[in-house]
């Protein structure tokens, strides 16, 4: 890397602070410098890091004073120094779940953005939060370094009105209560190399499942989103790890009426304790779900795929027929057993899987001639969200 600096990326989560760091603004796949986490934050925290060959070149504990954002950044700021010297970070672009009605595209931040989106965390509690403490923690320790916001939400603004409706009154709609999708930035990604991937296919009908932790699925057309599973919040759609996907509202109601549930219980439920885990009871991840003999694990399997291929289903009438399915993200890009069951259940659209190709992983797993061709390509928000800071900064 130059010393002319660099672009940082930051994905910020509850007890991790991801990181890429992109040699030219412009970045394309080959501009990243390196890559890697501080993990553990608050319990036992640890630094990796990956160079731009993709080699672990650091793995060490750190301080237990690591214990939030700040601390976090300023572990991540002392290898800075150590690997680059001089370099400077010229801009810092950071991934902020939910934008909002208000905000549809890449943003500077300003003191009045942020205090828009600190607004929106109720929407996103798992995310938002931590979002912007590390949007803090940069702008404490490095104050002139200009920050960007890119949104999850910002790909699917543009769909139809019925597709972002809520069906509520008016008087409660206006008061920016509708459908917004998220997992944006994955999509964007993908839609941007199904040209270079899928020629064939790229600006036709196209299902994207970004199955990971969290899920959900979206339908393109012509490279644009049309619909999305995941609606208001992050809760919607795909059974997830932890959060169980559509539910009947008359459930939540019971929880409060019946139950006595508090507002902060049911939240909890909702965000951290249903999905796989929920339905299990053993874990959220689908490997140990998949490692299991248990009968529960079995049956949290059934209702993720279940769940997936009735997005399908659905996705495929909003869409007018299907001519392509994009698996992504951790559990779409790594089981291969998951995109077996997910096609399998999906087979009376014309999927019809190579199962070479798909323990292979692709990209291309279906059959030639298959009327609907599937595929696994490997989504990059971090690239798009480097893309973005470059173009909002003017440093491309």
């Amino acid at each position: 890397m130059s010393s002319a600096g660099a672009v940082l990326v930051l994905n910020a989560g509850s007890s991790s602070l991801k990181f890429t760091v992109y040699a030219k603004p412009g970045a394309e796949e080959g501009g990243v410098a390196a890559s890697g986490q501080v993990e553990g934050i608050g319990t036992a925290p640890r630094l990796t890091v990956k160079d731009a060959s993709g080699a672990q070149v650091v793995d060490e504990k750190l301080d237990a004073t690591v214990k939030d954002a700040r601390s976090a950044l300023d572990s991540l700021s002392q290898w800075w120094r150590a690997r680059f010297g001089g370099a400077r970070v010229l801009a810092v672009g950071h991934r902020v779940v939910h934008g909002g009605a208000r905000y549809r595209e890449p943003t500077r931040l300003t003191p009045e953005v942020l205090d828009d989106l600190r607004a929106l965390a109720p929407l996103a509690p798992l995310h938002q939060p931590h979002n912007l403490a590390a949007i803090d923690a940069v702008t404490e320790s490095q104050p002139d370094v200009p920050q960007v916001a890119c949104f999850d939400t910002s790909f699917h603004r543009g769909q139809s009105a019925v597709a972002e409706l809520v069906p509520l009154p008016a008087e409660i709609r206006a008061r920016g209560v509708q459908r917004y999708g998220f997992h944006g930035l994955s999509y964007e990604y993908i839609a941007s190399v199904l040209p270079r991937v899928a020629p064939a296919v790229a600006e036709g009908r196209v299902i994207v499942a970004h199955l990971g932790s969290g899920a959900s699925m979206c339908a393109l057309k012509n490279r644009r989103s049309v619909d999305c599973t995941m609606g208001f919040t992050a809760l919607e759609g795909l059974c997830m790890g932890t959060r169980p996907g559509s539910l009947d509202p008359g459930v939540v109601l019971h929880l409060f009426q019946a139950l006595n549930l508090t507002a902060h219980e049911v939240e909890v439920m909702l965000y951290r304790k249903s999905g796989l885990l929920g339905i299990s009871g053993i874990s959220n991840d689908m490997r140990d779900l998949l490692a299991s003999d248990a009968p529960e694990a079995r049956l949290a399997i059934d209702y993720f795929v279940h769940r997936a291929a009735k997005e399908v289903g659905a996705l495929t009438a909003a869409l007018g027929g299907l001519d392509a399915l994009v698996f992504t993200a951790g559990i779409g890009e790594k089981s291969a057993e998951i995109r077996r069951r997910i096609c399998a259940s999906s087979a009376w659209l014309g999927i019809e899987l190579d199962e070479k190709a798909n323990e292979a992983g692709g990209p291309l797993i279906s059959r030639a001639g298959s009327r609907v061709s599937a595929w696994t390509i490997p989504t990059n928000e971090e690239l798009m969200i480097a893309r973005h800071t470059g173009a909002v900064l003017a440093l491309n």
